[in-house]
């Protein structure tokens, strides 16, 4: 009985090895999930170790540079004519710094106060998302705390930091957390470290060889200096002049506080030093709530509002000399805003300052 032979791929046993075909490809095992589930980590790790190195450097430049000092005013009454110092709710998260510069030529001699030749408020709201700097002209005429009245500066000359705060603190009603005070080798440093800062120039003017056009210009160092000092060729004089040293702290805080300078350490550790160095705060301002304050900022540069203190025109007083009269009724309404942190409200009244 004759068979076909049956075909290649038929009659073959399920069990037997066909070892003329190619064995199967085992199909390699996966290991990338794994792989860069490491990498990601490692990652992470040098990120988080390189952000604790950067926050520890940061908090060494504050604490081996700031000065401290006790120039917060008792809150016990010290001087005859002083009330006591306004009392903050317990609920109220905002916070007052205000910010001095002095017009004496050696911060270093602690006899010589000279004057205030710079008086500012930097009010940060409970949220941190914005910013005001309210700015006292040198030559506002206001009750100073067992002195009568006189001259906003004078504060600063008769009693040093604590009396130009009790002054500053009688005047809006609010108490005022912490006192900054920036001597002006300090200034033209911060002005340096950032590269320039830029503003906007309302008027043209000279002042000590410098030209400053109307419109957008940089400042940088003694340029920027000269630039604040200016007020003699100025139409407004002393306003003028408060305007534009509010204009540099907000064009300083800006640039300090951008993404572009944060995010290049070096230069954000320089700016902090730089700051740290020719700044003498209160003793309640520790590297510990400069780090909180510092880590609770929300705001952007465009949320840094400028607000003039309110002046209704000008006038001489006998002994005293020219002087900005204050507006009392707006002043009220100012006070109010600020105590009340609200002085998103006064900004949208008074948009011009």
């Amino acid at each position: 009985m004759s068979s076909s032979t049956p075909p290649d791929d038929q009659g073959l046993d399920l069990f037997e090895r066909d070892d003329s075909a190619p064995a199967p490809r085992r199909a390699p095992r996966r290991r990338w999930p794994k792989r860069l589930l490491i990498t990601l980590l490692a990652v992470v790790v040098v990120v988080v170790a390189a952000g604790v190195i950067y926050a520890l450097s940061i908090e060494r430049s504050i604490t081996g540079n700031l000065k401290h000092s006790d120039n917060l005013p008792p809150d016990t009454p010290t001087a005859a004519g002083q009330s006591p110092r306004p009392e903050k709710p317990s609920n109220d998260k905002s916070l007052n710094f205000v910010l001095m510069g002095s017009d004496s030529r050696d911060p270093n001699n602690m006899q010589d106060n000279g004057r205030s030749d710079t008086l500012m408020i930097l009010h940060l709201d409970a949220d941190r998302k914005n910013a005001y700097i309210v700015s006292f002209p040198r030559d506002m005429y206001v009750p100073i705390p067992g002195h009568g009245k006189s001259k906003i500066n004078a504060a600063y000359s008769w009693g040093g930091p604590q009396l130009a705060v009790s002054t500053l603190e009688q005047l809006t009603g609010t108490r005022m957390d912490h006192v900054a005070q920036v001597n002006f080798e300090g200034f033209i440093n911060l002005t340096d470290t950032l590269g320039g800062v830029t503003v906007t120039n309302k008027y043209a003017f000279k002042s000590h060889g410098y030209d400053y056009p109307k419109g957008k210009i940089t400042l940088q160092g003694e340029k920027a200096l000269w630039f604040v000092r200016e007020r003699h060729h100025l139409p407004n004089g002393d306003l003028d002049r408060s305007a534009n040293q509010r204009k540099v702290v907000q064009a300083i805080m800006a640039k300090g506080l951008s993404s572009s300078t944060i995010s290049n350490p070096l230069k954000f550790n320089s700016f902090v030093s730089g700051v740290a160095k020719d700044v003498t705060v209160d003793n309640g301002l520790t590297s510990s709530e400069i780090r909180n304050v510092a880590l609770s900022l929300r705001l952007s540069p465009s949320n840094i509002e400028q607000i003039q203190a309110p002046v209704s025109g000008f006038a001489n007083v006998s002994g005293v000399g020219s002087i900005d009269v204050v507006d009392q009724a707006k002043m009220k309404e100012l006070a109010k805003d600020l105590r009340k942190d609200n002085l998103d409200a006064y900004v949208k009244k008074y948009p011009k300052g």
